[in-house]
């Protein structure tokens, strides 16, 4: 009896798999923390035969490279794939034995790359699991716009085609098990639920309930920003990454977090906002460990750039590396674990920043107080509406465009806080006075905020 299992890496929103039978097993599209897949397949009785990639992964580092390595299993990757290291090369119809009456079947799924690949795994010859990758998502597909742009009409065009390829060979309680899930930046729209097969699919997934015209229409208009970081995924994984370094960084102490600061490096506080905004180094930024770390620091830190963690515990510091390095940033510079009383030098004093509600915003435009009001959230999320006389950068963008926020105490709001306090955290170590927004949008019209809200919404 086959069992296939899901790996989790929620940050990234991404899936992998291991997948076998008694005695062995595949794993498909492996994250770049390899031990865990390890454990997985120790817990399961099994030896790692195979290692699959669907595709040349733009988001995150893979750790398929070293993990066939150190199991010897054989690495399988599309033909079309350029890469420079040593793989056994997949085409269409290629079928992997994984383990007795188990195999693999390559099954060419152009779209989210020219070269993706899915793999059907079939037992005693009828298929039981279709690992999609970034082809068929749940409720979604993979997003067509992150090889080149030119080819992006072409890929969204092929990615229909696949998905239909994928309904009519395979049965409707075939497993759909993709590598993007909900939260990935890879997905073109919100894909969700962990479970689906291609009857659920065949119903509600617009790849296969629209025609292709309808269908690359809303894919290509439903498109949102692509990570900045994604620019560097694509050739370490095809140059072959290195094995990651997981020991702990070296410790810093107060002169030395100061030092790096003057220096122009990064130090990054993982502590939940309202820690944070009570007291900080500063010049520091916050990035909550418990939040999306590695997609949002990754995105906005200049590449290459040393980084500090500071933490209120050493489990807090090991978490944040193990996501940092999922996505190419693989040894912090240092790290403190404490609190700011540990990492502010000399006779200085924590800086803070205050917190508020939407009603608080409310309040402050009613006493006619000249307030600045800076939306943070994505392109795609402020165009279903925003506060009147706001101004909108996105969070991704707030370092590198500070020159143009107005004059004034800034008050800055997101969907629900996360991001706010990210950007207040960039504004109040750049010398601005700034209020975080701690609190869900949809407050802001209970309280009487004047919302703009587009023709057509």
């Amino acid at each position: 009896m086959f069992f296939a299992d899901v790996l989790e890496t929620e940050g990234l929103g991404n899936r992998s798999h291991l997948a076998g039978g008694a005695r062995a097993a595949v794993v498909v599209d492996p994250p770049r923390d390899i031990d865990r897949v390890i454990a997985a397949a120790a817990l399961r009785g099994v030896r790692i035969a195979a290692v699959a990639e669907t595709h040349v992964h733009n988001d995150y580092v893979t750790g398929g490279l070293e993990l066939s390595r150190l199991t010897g299993a054989r690495y399988l990757v599309p033909a079309g794939a350029s890469v420079t290291y040593a793989r056994v090369p997949v085409a269409d119809g290629d079928v992997e034995e994984v383990d007795e009456g188990l195999v693999l079947r390559a099954v060419a799924t152009p779209g989210h790359t020219p070269h993706h690949t899915s793999y059907v795994l079939e037992e005693d010859g009828r298929a039981v699991a279709a690992f999609t990758g970034g082809s068929l998502l749940i409720g979604s597909v993979g997003r067509p716009d992150l090889v080149e742009p030119r080819l992006t009409e072409q890929l969204a065009r092929a990615q229909h085609a696949s998905a239909l390829r994928l309904a009519a060979e395979l049965a409707d309680e075939v497993a759909v098990m993709p590598t993007h899930g909900f939260g990935s930046f890879c997905s073109s729209a919100q894909a969700g639920g962990t479970r689906s097969t291609i009857g659920a699919e065949k119903a509600s997934n617009p790849a296969l309930v629209q025609d292709v015209e309808t269908f690359v229409k809303e894919l290509l208009a439903g498109l949102d920003d692509v990570p900045a970081y994604y620019a560097h995924m694509g050739p370490a994984n095809s140059a072959g990454p290195a094995p990651v370094d997981l020991t702990a960084p070296r410790r810093a102490d107060a002169d030395e977090i100061a030092g790096r600061l003057a220096a122009g490096e990064w130090v990054v506080d993982l502590r939940n906002r309202v820690a944070f905004a009570e007291g900080h180094v500063a010049g520091s930024f916050n990035f909550e460990v418990e939040g999306q770390l590695a997609t949002h620091l990754a995105w906005m830190i200049p590449w290459g750039k040393p980084v500090t963690l500071l933490a209120g515990s050493a489990e807090d510091v090991a978490r944040a590396q193990r996501e940092l390095a999922r996505v190419g940033i693989d040894r912090p510079a240092a790290a403190s674990v404490g609190s700011p009383a540990d990492w502010v030098a000399g006779q200085e004093e924590p800086a803070s920043f205050p917190r508020a509600t939407f009603a608080d915003l409310a309040a402050a435009r009613g006493r006619g107080e000249d307030v600045v009001v800076l939306d943070v959230r994505r392109a795609g999320e402020r165009a279903g509406g925003w506060i009147e006389g706001s101004v909108h950068i996105p969070v991704h963008q707030v370092h590198q465009r500070l020159g143009e926020v107005p004059a004034g105490t800034v008050w800055v709001h997101c969907a629900g806080g996360m991001r706010a306090a990210i950007a207040a955290s960039v504004l109040d170590a750049a010398g601005r006075d700034v209020v975080a927004i701690d609190d869900g949008y949809a407050a802001a019209a209970d309280v009487g905020l004047v919302l703009v809200t587009p023709a057509g919404n």
